[in-house]
C-alpha cells in the first residue's frame, strides 16, 4: 500500500489541440520539410498535415510568446515569458534544443527574427526599455544591446538587402537601427505629412531602403530610408497584424479576416476573405499570415489555423481548431467512446475525437461553461454555467434536453449517478442539489453541509452517497438521493468510489507536499486499473503518482507542456489517454498512457530531453528503497559552508560602524608593529569533505589546499610555498592538462574562482559574478582553455568559462542536490557530465545554456566520483555503494564492485584506471575494469622510514588520487598526503588533524616544538624545526580544547570537553595522573611559572580550579565568574591568575586559594605577567576592531621578548600589534591564511615563529617572524588597518580637494589625471636619485 516511489508507467505528450493566437503575431510557417510550425502554451508544435502527426518542443518552462524561423527553415527560435525568460533556438526536425540564450531579457521576449545568413538572431524583450539585443545565437553571446523604445515593440526585422540595418516597429513608433561593432543606433522613421503618426503594427523590407508597414489603421505605410514616402489607403478595414515577404511579394492578413496578397512593389494581386468562407464567421481576425508557393497559412486570433491553396482560394482548410480566449475550466470524457467533452469561457462547447485528433461537433451557448459531465450512457451532455444555471444536450446533434437555474453562482462540478438516475450540481453557492434524470431532471434533495465552495465530487458504485470537497479544505459525506449528511463514520467504510476526482482524502495524501497547506492542485483522476493517479496543478505540471498515496510527499513523474494552471486532468474511458486543459492558454493536451511492461522497450528510443524538466522528470528521488546513506556523505553532504559574514561585507560593517565610533577614529592610535612573519608551513590538507583536490606539478612539485591556502609542497626539500588570494575556506582544486597551471574556488557570498601559477604563485585569471556561496567542482578541458565549475547555490548552477578571457560561455542550473564532481569530456570540449547526490547527467553546450539528459540506470545512486575512458563516449562513476559504473553516451552498459563503501576517486590512466575508497585500498584497474591488477592497502606496518608523521589508523578513507613520477599520491580523510611506491613502500608527506575543531595549542619552554589537542580526539606533537614533522600522537577518550607544557617541558596537561584533564609525560605521552572534578569543557590549563607547582584549569562551568602538582590535590576554586571561561595567565611571581571570560569581564584571583581581588587598571600595567593570552584590559584594548559586534577576537599572545601581541579573531584574520596596545582601534599588521575562525595563537620560547590553529580548518600553520630590518623587500602579506590614516598630520590640501571630488558627473569633469602606479607596499625598494645621488 505505502509504497513511496514514482510509478513505473510514464505518459507521452501525443497532441495538442489549438494554436496561440491571441495577443501574438507571426507565429505560423512552413519548414523546409513541408510541416508547420507554431506554438501553444508552453510547447513548440511541429504539424506535418499530410501524415496528421504531430512532434512537440518541450524546452521552455513557461508560455511562448514568439517565434521566428531560420532563413534555412529547419531550425527555429521561440521565447518565452517568466521572470528569467530565454531563447531556444531547436531543430524542427528533430525537436532538439541548439543553443539557449539567457540571462539578458526579463519578463519575456516579444519578438525574435533571423538575419539573411542566420548567423544573427535580434530579440526583444518585454521589460519597460524593450530591451532589444543581436545574439550570435550559436555561441549563445550577445554581440549588442540598446533600450528599444519607451512603449511596446511589435515586430522586428532584418534589412534582407543590407547588412547590419534593422527596423523596429511599435505603439506610434517605427525605428531604424544600425548595427556597428557593439553599438546598435536608432534613428526614428518621419511621419511628416504624408500619413498619421500611428501604431505600427507589423513591418517587412524590400530593396532599395524600402520598407512596407502595416499601421493600426489598415493602411499601409511605405517608408524610403527613414522617411514615409506614400501609403496605401484601406489595404485592410482595421489593423493590420501580420505581414509576409516571400519570393513572389507580400501576403499581408488584418483584424478584418482577410488576407492581401501584393507583388513585388506592393501593387495588388488578390483578396481573400475568410469570413466568406464555409468555415468563416463574424469577427474572425487574422494573426498571422505564412506565404509560400501556392499555399497560405492563416492563423486567426480564435486560435484557428487556415491553410489555403491560391488557385483555389474560396476553398480554405481548416486544419487546426481551439477554443478561443478565456479561461477553460470544463472536460468531460465519454463512458464509451473515445471522445472528450470541453466547455470554456468563450462559451463554446466542443467534442474532440481521441483517435482522429480532431473537432467534431461544436455549439455555442448562451453563458461562460465551467463544468461538463456526461451521463452514463452517454446519451447526455450535462453543462454547468457561470450564471449558475446548467444546461442538458444530447450528445447526438447537441440540442438541447433542458435549461435550469437554481442558484445565483457558478456551477464549478456536476456529475451523473453509475445507475444514471440522479445528477449531483455542485456550486459556489456552497450546496450540491440532486436531479431525477427520469423526471426531466426535477430536483430531488440538496447538500448543505458546506460553508464553502463545491470544488470535487464522486459518487459511490452503488450510487448511494456522495462524497464533496470544497473550498475551505473539508471533505464531506451525503447519503443520496436525499442529500442528508452522513457523520457515522462507520456506515462508509465499505463505501467504493465509482471515480475518485477529489483531492482530499487518505487515498490521496500522497499528492501534497510534506509540509504545506496549499490548496494548487486543481483536478486529480484515478486510473482504478494501473493503480496510478493523474493530477493537475498551478504551476502547469501534470503528475503521475501511484495510487492510492497515503503517505504525504509521495514520489512522482512530472511533465510540462502547460505554461500556467491547469484546470482539469481526466482519463479516457479505456485509460489510453489522459486529458489535460489548461486555463489560461486554453489548449487541450492528449498525453498517452505507457504502461509499465512498454517502458522497458521504449528505452531504446532517443530520450526526449530534460531542459526545463521536459518529458518527465522524476521528483525528489525515485527511490523509496534509498540504500542506508554512508554517514561519511551524509555528514558531507549537510555542510552548507553559509557564513554569519561573508568578508565582502566586511567594509560595508566597517563603514557602518565607523560612523559611530567616528570620534574615536580621530584620536592619535597606536602605530602597527615593526617587525612581521612570513607563512612557512601548513601541518593540515582538507580530505574531509573534498575530493581530487591532490595533485603533481609539470616539476614534481605536489599542489593541494587547506584552509584558504593553495600549497605547493617539495618533497625533496620537505619546503612550502603558498597562493595567498582566496579570503576564505577553498573548497576544490583542479589541475590544467600541463600542470602548470591550477584552479581553486572557494566559498564567499559572491565566491571566486582563481586560476594561478604553480611556479610564480601568481593569479592568471580570477572569475567571478556567477556563482553564490560556493564553488565545490572544477575541470579543465583537455586543451586547457575551458573550465568548468559547479556552486553551492540551491540549484547547483554549473558554469562553463572560456577561462583567460574571464567569459562566461553557458551556464545552468544543475541539480538541486549537491553534486560532487564537474568533468569536461577530453575529446568534446563541449560535452560534460556531473555526478552527485541521486543525480549523474550527461550536458552538452547548446549556445549559452547547457542541456542535460540524466543517466539511464533505473534508480540513479548516489556518485561520488567520474572519469571520462578511452573514448568520447565512455564515462566511469564511482557510487557510494562501492560501485564502478560504466557508461556509454548515457547508458549504462554495466556495474563492476570495487570498493567496500563509497568510492571516493577515481583517475584515468594511459592504460587503465586507479580507485581509491572509504576501505582505505587504492586498486590498480584494467582499462576496461574487467581485472583488478593491483592493490595497495594503506597501513602502518608499510610506512616508509622517511616518513614526516605517523598513521593515525589503518586503511583510512581515501580522498584523492593522482599519479606520476613513478608514484601513486594518496589524499586521506583524516587529513594525511601520502606517496605509494609502486613497490609498496609508503611515505607520508604532510599530515593535519582530522575533522573536527583544533582549540588546544601550546609551545615548549626551550625546544622548537608544539602541542595541539583537537575535538578529533588525538593529542599531537609537532616538531618546528626544518624537519616539519609530527613525532607523536596519541589518542583520547575525549575531545580537548586546551594543552599547556610545565616550565621544565617535562609534563604536558591536555583539558578534555568532558571536564576531566590529564598530565601525561612529554615524551611518551604516557599518563601521569588524571582528574574528572567537571562536568563541563575544559577551557583553558596552565602550570604556575618557575618550578610548576600549581596548575590551573579553567572550565566552561565558570570555576578555575587549582591543583598542587605534586601532591595532585586540589588546593583552591576560583569562585565569582558569572559566565564560561575563556582565558587564563599566572603572574610571574605564580601568585595570581588573570581569567576573561565569555561575557567579556576580567577577574583576578590569588594563589592557590583562589580568593577574588579587585585591582584596578592602573595597578594591572605594572604586573609582571608570566604569559599574557588574555584578549580583554587597558593594555590591549587596541585589539578589538571597529566592528567588534560581528567579530571576537578568539586568542592572543604576546612575544617573550613583549614587543608584539598576536591575534586570531574569527574572520580568519592573525593581526600583529605594537604592544602595549592602548587606546582604541590600533593598527595593525593582518594576515589572511586560515579560513573561518583563528583559535588559538602562540609564540616559540625565542619568539623566531609563531603557531596558530584554525577552528574549522584542522590547520596548524607555522609562521616565521620577521624583525623590523628585512621587512619591507618581500611582497608583503600584511594590509592596514580599519580605520583609514586620517592622523598622518592631514593631507596636502590639493589632495583633500581631490580626495572629496565626487566623479559623478563624467562628462563635465574631462581633465582626470592618469592615475597608474604600484601601490607602495608592493614596489621593490629601490633607491631613489636623490638617496644614490
Amino acid at each position: 500500500m505505502a509504497d513511496r516511489t514514482a510509478p513505473n508507467c510514464h505518459l507521452r505528450l501525443e497532441w495538442v489541440y489549438g494554436y496561440r493566437g491571441h495577443q501574438c503575431r507571426n507565429n505560423l510557417y512552413y519548414t523546409a520539410a513541408k510541416e508547420i510550425v507554431y506554438f501553444v502554451a508552453g510547447v513548440g508544435v511541429v504539424y506535418n498535415t499530410r501524415e496528421h502527426k504531430q512532434k512537440f518542443y518541450l524546452g521552455h518552462n513557461d508560455d511562448i510568446i514568439s517565434l521566428a524561423l531560420h532563413p534555412e527553415r529547419v531550425l527555429v527560435a521561440t521565447g518565452q515569458v517568466g521572470k528569467e525568460p530565454y531563447i531556444c533556438v531547436w531543430d524542427s526536425y528533430t525537436v532538439q534544443t541548439v543553443s539557449i540564450l539567457k540571462d539578458v531579457h526579463t519578463h519575456g521576449i516579444a519578438c525574435l527574427a533571423f538575419d539573411l545568413e542566420g548567423q544573427c538572431l535580434v530579440s526583444v524583450g518585454l521589460d519597460s526599455k524593450n530591451t532589444i539585443c543581436v545574439w550570435d545565437w550559436r555561441r549563445g553571446k550577445v554581440l549588442a544591446a540598446a533600450p528599444g523604445h519607451t512603449d511596446r515593440i511589435f515586430d522586428i526585422s532584418w534589412d534582407l538587402y543590407q547588412p547590419s540595418k534593422l527596423v523596429s516597429c511599435g505603439v506610434k513608433h517605427i525605428k531604424f537601427w544600425s548595427l556597428c561593432g557593439n553599438a546598435l543606433t536608432p534613428k526614428r522613421g518621419i511621419f511628416g505629412k504624408t500619413g498619421d503618426l500611428q501604431t505600427i503594427l507589423c513591418l517587412a523590407c524590400a530593396k532599395d531602403e524600402v520598407t512596407y508597414s502595416g499601421a493600426l489603421n489598415g493602411d499601409i505605410y511605405v517608408w524610403k530610408g527613414i522617411n514615409l514616402m506614400r501609403t496605401v489607403q484601406g489595404a485592410h478595414g482595421s489593423g493590420i497584424f501580420s505581414m509576409n515577404a516571400c519570393e513572389e511579394g507580400f501576403a499581408t492578413g488584418g483584424r478584418d479576416g482577410c488576407v492581401r496578397l501584393w507583388d513585388l512593389n506592393f501593387k495588388p494581386i488578390t483578396v481573400i476573405d475568410l469570413r466568406e468562407t464555409d468555415q468563416g464567421y463574424k469577427g474572425l481576425s487574422v494573426r498571422s499570415v505564412c506565404w509560400r508557393g501556392d499555399h497560405i497559412l492563416v492563423g486567426t486570433q480564435d486560435s484557428e489555423i487556415f491553410e489555403v491553396v491560391v488557385h483555389d482560394r474560396n476553398k480554405p482548410f481548416l486544419i487546426m481548431q481551439g477554443h478561443c480566449e478565456g479561461e477553460l475550466w470544463a472536460l468531460a470524457v465519454h463512458p464509451t467512446k473515445p471522445l472528450a467533452m470541453t466547455g470554456s469561457d468563450d462559451r463554446s462547447v466542443r467534442i474532440w475525437s481521441l483517435i482522429d485528433h480532431a473537432l467534431i461537433a461544436r455549439c455555442n451557448m448562451e453563458e461562460p461553461i465551467r463544468c461538463a459531465a456526461v451521463s452514463t450512457d452517454g446519451i447526455h451532455l450535462a453543462l454547468g454555467m457561470k450564471d449558475g444555471s446548467f444546461t442538458v444536450l444530447r450528445v447526438r446533434d447537441m440540442t438541447e434536453v433542458v435549461h435550469i437555474k437554481d442558484r445565483k453562482e457558478a456551477i464549478h462540478e456536476l456529475k451523473y449517478s453509475p445507475d444514471g438516475a440522479h445528477l449531483a450540481v455542485g456550486s459556489n453557492d456552497n450546496s450540491v442539489d440532486i436531479y431525477g434524470v427520469v423526471q426531466r431532471y426535477k430536483k430531488v434533495g440538496e447538500c448543505i453541509g458546506s460553508n464553502s465552495f463545491i470544488t470535487h465530487m464522486d459518487w459511490s458504485t452503488d450510487s448511494k452517497h456522495l462524497q464533496t470537497n470544497d473550498g475551505s479544505g473539508r471533505r464531506l459525506f451525503y447519503r443520496m438521493p436525499s442529500g442528508k449528511e452522513v457523520t457515522n463514520r462507520e456506515e462508509l467504510k465499505l463505501v467504493q468510489w465509482a471515480s475518485w476526482t477529489c483531492v482530499l482524502g487518505p487515498e490521496v495524501n500522497g499528492i501534497w507536499p510534506k509540509y504545506s497547506d496549499i490548496n494548487d492542485i486543481n483536478s486529480v483522476d484515478a486510473n482504478f486499473n494501473n493503480q496510478v493517479l493523474v493530477t493537475a496543478d498551478d504551476y502547469g505540471l501534470v503528475k503521475l503518482l501511484r495510487y492510492p498515496c497515503v503517505k504525504k510527499g509521495a514520489k512522482f513523474k512530472k511533465y510540462l507542456g502547460h505554461s500556467a494552471h491547469i484546470t482539469n486532468a481526466r482519463w479516457s474511458h479505456d485509460y489510453q489517454w489522459v486529458i489535460t486543459i489548461g486555463g489560461a492558454d486554453h489548449s487541450v493536451f492528449q498525453w498517452k498512457f505507457v504502461p509499465e511492461r512498454k517502458s522497458k522497450e521504449a528505452l531504446h528510443i532517443a530520450p526526449q530531453e530534460t531542459l526545463a524538466d521536459s518529458n518527465s522528470e522524476e521528483s525528489d528521488s525515485d527511490q523509496s528503497d534509498v540504500p542506508e546513506m554512508d554517514s561519511e556523505i551524509e555528514q558531507e553532504t549537510q555542510l552548507t559552508y553559509r557564513r554569519q559574514v561573508y568578508k565582502e561585507d566586511l567594509p560595508q560593517l566597517k563603514e557602518q560602524s565607523k560612523e559611530k565610533h567616528r570620534a574615536t577614529a580621530m584620536k592619535k592610535r597606536e602605530r602597527a608593529p615593526g617587525s612581521g612573519v612570513k607563512l612557512h608551513f601548513i601541518h593540515g590538507y582538507r580530505g574531509y569533505d573534498c575530493r581530487s583536490n591532490l595533485f603533481y606539478t609539470q616539476t614534481g612539485e605536489i599542489v593541494y589546499h587547506v584552509a584558504a591556502v593553495g600549497v605547493v609542497y617539495n618533497r625533496q626539500q620537505n619546503t612550502q610555498r603558498f597562493y595567498m588570494g582566496h579570503d576564505d575556506d577553498i573548497l576544490c582544486l583542479a589541475i590544467h592538462p600541463l600542470k602548470d597551471f591550477v584552479a581553486t574556488g572557494q566559498v564567499g557570498r559572491d565566491s571566486s574562482i582563481h586560476i594561478w601559477d604553480t611556479e610564480t604563485l601568481k593569479p592568471m585569471s580570477v572569475l567571478k559574478g556567477s556563482h553564490q556561496l560556493g564553488v565545490c567542482a572544477l575541470d579543465f578541458s583537455a586543451d586547457g582553455k575551458r573550465l568548468a565549475s559547479v556552486g553551492l547555490d540551491d540549484n547547483h548552477t554549473i558554469v562553463l568559462w572560456d577561462w583567460r578571457k574571464g567569459e562566461k560561455l553557458s551556464a545552468m542550473r544543475g541539480s538541486k542536490d549537491k553534486i560532487f564532481v564537474v568533468k569536461i569530456n577530453p575529446y568534446l570540449p563541449d560535452k560534460l557530465i556531473t555526478a552527485g547526490v541521486k543525480h549523474m547527467k550527461f550536458w552538452h553546450k547548446a549556445g549559452g545554456g547547457l542541456i542535460g539528459r540524466k543517466g539511464n540506470m533505473g534508480k540513479t545512486e548516489t556518485m561520488m566520483c567520474a572519469v571520462y575512458g578511452w573514448s568520447e563516449e565512455m564515462v566511469f562513476s564511482g557510487t557510494c555503494t562501492g560501485d564502478i559504473c560504466i557508461w556509454r553516451d548515457m547508458f549504462l552498459m554495466k556495474t563492476v564492485k570495487a570498493h567496500d563503501g563509497p568510492v571516493f576517486s577515481v583517475h584515468a590512466l594511459e592504460k587503465g584506471f586507479v580507485t581509491g575508497g572509504k576501505d582505505g585500498i587504492v586498486a590498480l584497474w584494467d582499462d576496461t575494469f574487467e581485472r583488478c591488477l593491483k592493490t595497495y592497502a594503506i597501513k602502518r606496518a608499510v610506512l616508509a622510514p622517511g616518513s614526516k608523521g605517523l598513521l593515525l589508523e589503518d586503511n583510512p578513507s581515501i580522498r584523492a588520487i593522482s599519479l606520476g613520477h613513478g608514484h601513486i599520491l594518496v589524499g586521506t580523510k583524516n587529513g594525511e598526503i601520502l606517496e605509494v611506491d609502486k613497490s609498496g613502500p609508503i611515505t607520508l608527506l604532510v599530515q593535519g588533524h582530522m575533522e573536527g575543531e583544533v582549540w588546544g595549542l601550546a609551545t615548549h619552554p626551550h625546544l622548537p616544538l608544539c602541542a595541539t589537542v583537537s575535538d578529533d580526539k588525538t593529542l599531537r606533537i609537532w616538531d618546528l624545526s626544518p624537519s616539519h614533522c609530527m613525532l607523536a600522537v596519541r589518542k583520547l577518550r575525549k575531545g580537548g580544547r586546551c594543552c599547556c607544557f610545565s616550565p621544565d617541558g617535562k609534563a604536558l596537561a591536555v583539558g578534555l570537553n568532558d571536564g576531566s584533564f590529564l598530565i601525561v609525560n612529554a615524551d611518551t605521552l604516557e599518563d601521569l595522573v588524571s582528574f574528572h572534578h567537571r562536568k563541563d569543557i575544559i577551557s583553558d590549563i596552565r602550570f604556575s611559572p618557575g618550578a610548576g607547582k600549581y596548575l590551573a584549569v579553567a572550565s566552561g562551568d565558570t570555576f578555575v580550579d587549582i591543583y598542587n602538582v605534586m601532591s595532585s590535590k586540589r588546593v583552591g576554586v576560583c569562585k565569582g565568574c558569572l559566565n564560561y571561561i575563556t582565558h587564563l595567565d599566572w603572574d610571574k611571581r605564580g601568585k595570581l591568575l588573570q581569567v576573561n571570560t565569555g561575557a567579556k569581564e576580567q577577574f583576578f584571583f590569588e594563589a592557590p586559594r583562589g580568593k577574588r581581588q579587585t585591582i584596578p587598571a592602573t595597578e594591572v600595567e605594572k604586573i609582571d605577567w608570566s604569559t599574557w593570552t588574555c584578549v580583554l584590559g587597558t593594555s590591549v584594548e587596541g585589539i578589538w576592531p571597529v566592528i567588534s559586534e560581528v567579530s571576537e577576537v578568539t586568542a592572543a599572545c604576546l612575544s617573550n621578548d613583549r614587543k608584539v601581541l598576536a591575534t586570531g579573531d574569527d574572520l580568519g584574520y592573525v593581526k600583529l600589534f605594537r604592544y602595549p596596545v592602548k587606546g582604541k582601534y590600533a593598527k595593525f599588521k593582518r594576515y589572511v591564511a586560515h579560513s573561518t575562525h583563528v583559535t588559538n595563537v602562540r609564540w616559540t620560547h625565542d619568539d623566531s615563529l609563531l603557531v596558530t590553529v584554525g577552528g574549522g580548518d584542522t590547520c596548524l600553520m607555522i609562521w616565521a617572524h620577521e624583525p623590523e630590518s628585512h621587512r619591507e623587500l618581500k611582497q608583503c602579506d600584511s594590509e592596514e588597518s580599519d580605520i583609514e590614516s586620517e592622523d598622518d598630520g592631514g593631507y596636502d590640501s590639493d589632495v583633500t580637494r581631490e580626495n572629496e571630488i565626487n566623479y559623478t558627473i563624467k562628462a563635465l569633469s574631462t581633465n582626470m589625471r592618469p592615475m597608474t602606479g604600484v601601490k607602495p607596499h608592493l614596489q621593490l625598494k629601490e633607491p631613489s636619485v636623490d638617496e644614490s645621488g
